[in-house]
Formats: structure tokens, C-alpha cells, sequence
């Protein structure tokens, strides 16, 4: 998903059984080869199982002919779509499908803007977020493909980048393209999208990294955007080019996707564009712009469905497009299978999940496998793709709204549609349901009122001087006249205000990626052996996922 990606929030499931086939249970297996998309009735006591080469291709048949089942799907998509896109309030809405390597359905629906007149269309720019992880992975695997056998997934980083290292000799010795890729480095979720919050490029986030504690290698999965861009940066360095010349060079330009960059200017620069829109007060507002730059590997895509249904018809045909093998099919089927699981449960009754290189991979409902990513951006986006390989089908779904599970929604009713025939849940409503946290306010006072005993807060003076923090940076303390704040970031440009909450404790209000509307936490000073005049130390909470955001003074 943040996102991630979506990135990764505590949010709570709903667990609802739906019993797709209730008849007695006997199973036929019928004796198709080579995965055939179909199988003959069975019988009302039966399940008709669709048998691959081997036993882990099998899948329940599909309840009519492929070409059937998929045209009346692609029917019902304008009315769903519209019905979707109404009842979630999102702006806008782009949708496109391919199958048999042919765009079958490419359309918009919705605003660009809430507010204004300007349609969606097929060829509207949209901010992809984590849907780039995929397309960067494609990059990847086009490059080991054109390296003469000189790079690989199992490329060690510390190769390509000398200079790059982890906080652990292990990890910075062993790590490769793949580890990043698969989000098993041991870098925690979010790990440098603190720093991107704050304004810092990629050059010093990736640097600082050093800095970050890390879980067990390889035997651990922690969804990273930095870790991620370490990897790509690498594969670009071995190719003496940026991360936008290589994409460019290997994916965009032979896909014909013109509308496609990973650039954030090039971004702004399209006249056809669906603007942010953030979840604030239960309205989709257009407050804020997201600079995904210095993560574009990770979440710095912007592109179109007409852009990304080529891309779409090129993971389908094995890295083939219009008769040309443009990227290394062996590479490429590597990062669409599962190198690790990537997630449980939620008990034994429970799928498990997994994640190849940049690709989710994991099975259906129906036993079919399906690759895909999301992507999502609290500021206002919302994206998801999926394509099932034995039945040549993808969708891609790209939405300006931050994420209340949307296109997830629209991409799992489609298929429902497609592999039963119905919708197996009420996917707008559930999905909404699923990504809920995603939208939640955070920190450590959200909801929490001022003790109605506070103690004072210390003088102002106390306060004032510069901080030092050697991951997140220099801090300054200033008086003001509406009271206290703290600047920190690059060029000290992220302005905190400090309300007084109790004694040495303050409350100020993040607003950022990682803080949705509304986030309240505490920033606590410390005073060294009980000198009240001049405060030590600053810790703010709300960057303190790994224990890194306590500046000591200076001065």
C-alpha cells in the first residue's frame, strides 16, 4: 500500500466469511492441462476444479467462458465504478483493463478537482505512490536484463554503492538488489520517511540511514521506501545514470508511456492533472502538495491508465511488448514471485501474503495467483493494480483521494465479477473499513485533554538555543510572540508550535505524510541535575518510532 505504501498502520479487520459455493462437499477434479481456464458442470454436489500441469495451479473453474465472463465484467464497470466513486466520496477516478494484449476498457469518471469542471479521462496524470515499487522493480529487471550477466536481484549493494552503509557490518556486506526489493534488509517501516517528512533529499536520507536500528536480516519484513530506493539507487549507480534516465531509457520510452516521469516538476507540469486531495474532517480537501522525490523509486511515479495499461500488457506477455522482448523475462518473473512472506493471519484460518521483488504475489479466493501493488498517499492519493496471469487479465485503478480503499474496492469486485460470477462482499464498504487507520489522526495526545492541575510551563528562556541530532538534524528553539517553536528540518523549515501542555511537556501539531489531520503529540525538554534555566534535551514524540528524536543542546 504508504502504501504503502501505503505505509504501515495499526488499523482493525473485520473477519466475514462468505460461502461462495454451499453445496455438498465432494470435489471434481477434472483432468484439463496446461491451467485451462475453464471446466465442464459439475454436478450440484460438486465444485468444478479447473487442474493445472502441477497441483499447485489448480483453481475453481470460472463459472462461464473466460472471453464471457470478462467482456460482461467490463460492462458493469462504468455503472460500478460511478456507484463506487459516489458513495466514497473520492473526486476522481481513472480505470483501465487489458486483456489478451489489448486494452479492452480505459475511461474517467469524476473531477480533477473537487469543486471544479475539469473530467477525469483515461489520460489524466495522477500521483501513483507505491504502485512505482512494481514499476521500478520492471526497471530492475529490464537493466539485469541489458547487463551481460553483470547484475543481478542477488547483487550485493555495497558493490554498486561502496559508500552506502547499514548500521550493522553483516547487512552492509551481504545485503543485495533483491533484500531491498523484498523489503527484508531488517530497515523498519518508515525508516527515512521521517527525514523526507522534514524536507531532506535523497542523498542525505539515504546517508543517515547508517543511523537506523535494524531487525533480524533477511528473516524479518519491514515495508520500506528508503530501503526500497537503496536497492534502485544501486542499479542506477552500475549503469553510471540517474534513476529517471534509466526508467526513462528502459521502461517509459519503449512503452510509449509519454505521460509517465518520476520526476515531482514533471508532475506539476501536466496540464491534464487530478490534484490531492486529503481526508480531513470527513471531507476530501486540496490543501497539500506531496514532493515524492526524494523516494521516487518507492513513490515518485505520476502517470495515466492509458500510460499504465502498456505496462500492464508488458508484465502479462513476460516482458514482451508489440513483439519486442524489452525486458529480461527470467528477471522479471523473479520480482512477480514470492521471495517472502509479508504477512499472517489474522489466525490459522488465514491466508498468508506474500511480496516478490517490488510485486505483491499471493493467491485468491478461487486458488488463481494475482500480482499486485497499492499505493497510497495520506495528502490525497489512492492507486491499486492487479493482474492474474492465467486468465491474461489485468486492471489498474487510480484515484485523488487519500486512501479509504477505493480502487482496492473496484479491482476485487471486478475480478469477483469475473471468477464468480457476483461480488463476494461489499468491497466499498469493507475496504473503507480495511484502510481506516490509514486517515487516523496519531501521537501520543491525540484525544487527551490539558490536566486541569498543569503544572507551569518553564520560562521561555529556558527553551531558546540550537539542538543537535545526528540523524534528524539541527533544532532550534525560538520565542515568539504567540509563544515557543521549534524549526528543524532542512533549512530548518518545518515550524512546530509549542503549546504549553504540563511543566516541561508541550503539545504541537504534526502535519505531514506520517501525521494526518488532527495528530496532537508531546514535546517533553529535559533539564540536566535540576537546573531549571536551561533545558538539555527535546524529545518529540511523533518522530520517535525508532528511538531517534531526542536533540541535546548546543548552546
Amino acid at each position: 500500500m504508504h502504501a504503502h505504501s501505503p505505509r504501515t498502520r495499526h488499523r482493525s479487520r473485520h473477519r466475514t466469511f462468505f460461502a461462495l459455493v454451499t453445496a455438498g462437499a465432494a470435489v471434481l477434479a477434472l483432468p484439463l492441462s496446461g491451467c485451462a481456464p475453464a471446466a465442464s458442470p459439475a454436478s450440484d454436489s460438486t465444485i468444478a476444479i479447473v487442474t493445472g500441469d502441477v497441483p499447485n495451479q489448480d483453481a475453481i473453474a470460472l463459472p462461464g467462458e473466460p472471453d464471457e465472463l470478462i467482456d460482461r465484467a467490463v460492462a458493469s464497470l462504468p455503472a460500478m465504478a460511478k456507484a463506487a466513486l459516489e458513495r466514497s466520496g473520492v473526486p476522481g477516478m481513472a480505470i483501465a483493463v487489458v486483456h489478451g494484449d489489448r486494452v479492452v476498457f480505459a475511461e474517467g469518471y469524476g473531477v480533477r478537482e473537487a469543486g471544479g469542471s475539469d473530467p477525469v479521462t483515461a489520460d489524466t496524470v495522477f500521483q501513483v505512490a507505491s504502485v512505482s515499487k512494481p514499476l521500478s522493480a520492471t526497471g530492475v529487471a529490464a537493466a539485469i536484463g541489458r547487463s551481460d550477466g553483470a547484475l543481478g536481484w542477488d547483487t550485493p549493494i555495497h558493490e554498486l554503492l561502496p559508500n552506502f552503509a547499514f548500521s550493522d557490518a553483516l547487512v552492509t556486506e551481504n545485503a543485495t538488489v533483491g533484500d531491498a526489493f523484498s523489503h527484508r534488509t531488517g530497515l523498519g517501516t518508515g525508516a527515512g520517511d521521517d527525514l523526507e517528512d522534514l524536507g531532506f533529499d535523497r542523498a542525505t536520507i539515504l546517508e543517515r540511514l547508517r543511523l537506523q536500528p535494524l531487525d533480524t536480516f533477511r528473516s524479518s519484513y519491514h515495508y520500506s521506501n528508503f530501503g526500497l530506493t537503496v536497492g534502485a539507487e544501486a542499479v542506477a549507480a552500475s549503469r553510471g545514470e540517474s534513476w529517471q534516465q534509466l526508467m526513462s531509457e528502459l521502461v517509459f520510452e519503449p512503452l510509449g508511456m509519454t505521460s509517465t516521469s518520476t520526476l515531482h516538476d514533471d508532475y506539476l507540469g501536466r496540464a491534464d492533472r487530478a490534484v490531492l486531495h486529503a481526508f480531513e474532517d470527513g471531507a476530501f480537501v486540496a490543501k497539500y502538495d506531496r514532493d515524492p522525490d526524494p523516494e521516487a523509486p518507492a513513490g515518485g511515479v505520476s502517470s495515466s491508465v492509458n500510460d499504465l495499461a502498456k505496462w500492464l500488457r508488458l508484465l502479462l506477455a513476460g516482458g514482451e511488448f508489440d513483439g519486442a522482448q524489452l525486458v529480461d523475462q527470467a528477471a522479471l518473473a523473479q520480482a512477480m514471485t514470492p521471495q517472502v512472506v509479508s504477512g499472517t493471519g489474522p489466525g490459522l484460518d488465514g491466508r498468508p501474503s506474500h511480496y516478490g521483488f517490488g510485486f505483491n504475489a499471493s493467491p485468491q479466493v478461487g486458488g488463481r495467483m494475482a500480482i499486485s501493488h497499492s499505493g497510497a498517499f495520506v495528502l490525497g492519493a489512492a492507486t491499486n493494480f492487479q493482474v492474474v496471469p492465467s486468465l491474461d487479465l489485468g486492471i489498474v485503478v487510480l484515484t485523488n483521494g487519500a486512501p479509504v480503499g477505493l480502487p482496492e474496492a473496484v479491482t476485487a469486485t471486478f475480478l469477483d465479477e469475473v471468477q464468480y460470477g457476483a461480488s463476494a462482499r461489499d468491497w466499498v464498504s469493507d475496504a473503507a473499513g480495511f484502510f481506516a487507520g490509514y486517515t487516523v489522526p496519531t501521537g501520543d495526545l491525540v484525544g487527551e485533554t490539558r490536566p486541569g492541575n498543569a503544572d507551569a510551563p518553564p520560562a521561555a528562556a529556558a527553551l531558546v538555543g540550537t539542538y543537535d541530532n545526528a540523524y534528524f538534524g539541527e533544532l532550534r528553539v525560538e520565542e515568539t510572540e504567540a509563544g515557543p517553536v521549534a524549526r528543524l528540518g532542512a533549512g530548518l523549515g518545518t515550524e512546530l508550535a509549542l503549546e504549553p501542555w504540563n511543566g516541561a511537556v508541550f503539545a504541537y501539531e504534526p502535519s505531514s505524510e506520517s501525521a494526518p489531520w488532527g495528530s496532537v503529540a508531546s514535546a517533553t525538554f529535559g533539564f540536566d541535575g535540576g537546573d531549571a534555566t536551561k533545558a538539555s534535551t527535546l524529545k518529540l514524540s511523533s518522530f520517535d518510532d525508532f528511538g531517534l528524536a531526542t536533540w541535546t543542546r548546543r548552546d
